[in-house]
């Protein structure tokens, strides 16, 4: 009977002890996730970077104001340079706000001599900067009469399209047509500025002082084939 009861008490002890030890570890928990989302996905499952937009350059900064008596020694600069012809010089002293319309005591601007003497690069360099395109020399004549009376081909065609007009008359009485007839050769030159001046709807009809046509000054100075582009426009 004594063998029984330390067996019971034996049994006790062990079932104390099981109920000390501590128990399976809890799994481990998630880290809790951020509510605010990072950057997309790219395709291959890295994020991508936010797009970079480049600042748009600054404008050119306007030339500074100048005094008028400033800007009067710029644009006589100015002429003096179209005159010579100088086109990079013209060009810098455009940037630097010279005015293409001023004119000089001869009443030339840097436009309408470039437009006489046919100086095509700066006669541009004007046109672009805001040349008076119905603006008159000392003759009351547009650049377009000394440009067709001289032969520039090339400057009549610029002064054309630039819409300088073609049927003004100036202060001797004469269009660019007639100036091209009556004070020139009547050669290749001359012949195709009349063409042009056709094409642009220039009035062969317009009368000089002495009131003959383009027609009839063209047949009078012996001008065949000026005088045949003239019967063929009608």
């Amino acid at each position: 009977m004594m063998r029984s009861a330390a067996l019971c008490m034996a049994l006790c002890l062990a079932m104390s002890m099981a109920a000390c030890q501590p128990g399976p570890a809890a799994p481990p928990q998630s880290a809790p996730t951020s509510s605010v989302a990072g950057p997309p996905a790219d395709s291959a499952g890295g994020a991508t970077s936010p797009a970079v937009t480049s600042p748009e350059p600054p404008a050119p900064a306007a030339p500074p104001a100048l005094s008028a008596e400033a800007q009067a020694q710029l644009d006589q600069e100015l002429v003096a340079a179209a005159k010579a012809n100088n086109v990079p010089l013209v060009s810098e002293l455009i940037g630097r706000g010279g005015n293409v319309n001023a004119k000089d005591a001869i009443q030339d601007s840097a436009f309408l001599y470039a437009g006489a003497e046919g100086f095509n690069e700066v006669l541009r360099l004007t046109l672009a900067a805001g040349a008076d395109v119905a603006s008159t020399n000392r003759y009351g004549g547009t650049a377009l009469i000394p440009a067709s009376e001289h032969g520039h081909v090339e400057t009549v065609q610029i002064l054309i399209a630039a819409g300088v007009p073609v049927n003004h008359v100036n202060n001797l009485g004469w269009t660019a047509m007639q100036e091209a007839i009556l004070l020139n050769s009547g050669g290749p030159r001359q012949q195709e500025v009349v063409r042009l001046l056709l094409a642009a709807g220039a009035d062969p009809g317009i009368r000089d002082p002495e009131g003959r046509t383009a027609l009839q000054n063209a047949e009078r100075l012996g001008f065949a084939e000026i005088a045949a582009l003239l019967r063929g426009h009608g």
